[in-house]
């Protein structure tokens, strides 16, 4: 069985829920995936905007979910830690917060927003508010499987 991460608030390829985005409640999706490979010990995901003006923009990062997690609920709170994950933490986005924060792109042509999640062979064991680039490092020689779910969104000229 394959590695795979889906939502029931968006398929592969579609538009993400407005509730999901800045013009809307701004809460995390529901996420799960299946068929983690074996040896994974911990999860990480990392969500990004690669079309973003000035460059990839990261609305997301979590870490050392446990290997036994198999989703997360909507609306996760935007904690260092949050209540209910297991001693998973989350990083600081782009936002400059912990926590997930929404699409927010320019009004124009849809952004892709790429839901990345990595299964490892060990947690990544850092303190609460890493970077993408610090998850992303500690990850080096631990990924034993990638999944990933992508959502589009644009807004609406005001």
């Amino acid at each position: 069985m394959a590695f795979s991460l889906t939502s029931t608030a968006f398929k592969e390829g579609a538009a993400i829920p407005v509730k999901h985005t800045c013009d809307g409640a701004d809460v995390s999706p529901p996420l799960a995936w299946s068929g983690a490979p074996p040896g994974s010990a911990a999860f990480a995901l990392i969500v990004d905007d690669p079309d973003a003006p000035a460059g990839t923009w990261v609305h997301w990062v979590l870490y050392d979910l446990s290997a036994t997690t198999a989703q997360l609920p909507e609306n996760v709170a935007k904690t260092d830690a949050p209540a209910g994950l297991g001693g998973a933490l989350q990083g600081r986005t782009d936002f400059r917060r912990p926590g997930y924060g929404g699409p927010c792109p320019p009004p124009g042509p849809a952004h892709r927003y790429f839901f990345k999640l990595y299964a490892l062979d060990a947690p990544v064991r850092l303190k609460a508010g890493a970077t993408k680039r610090d998850v992303e490092a500690a990850m080096q020689g631990h990924v034993v499987g990638t999944a990933q779910l992508m959502g589009t969104y644009a807004r609406q000229k005001k």
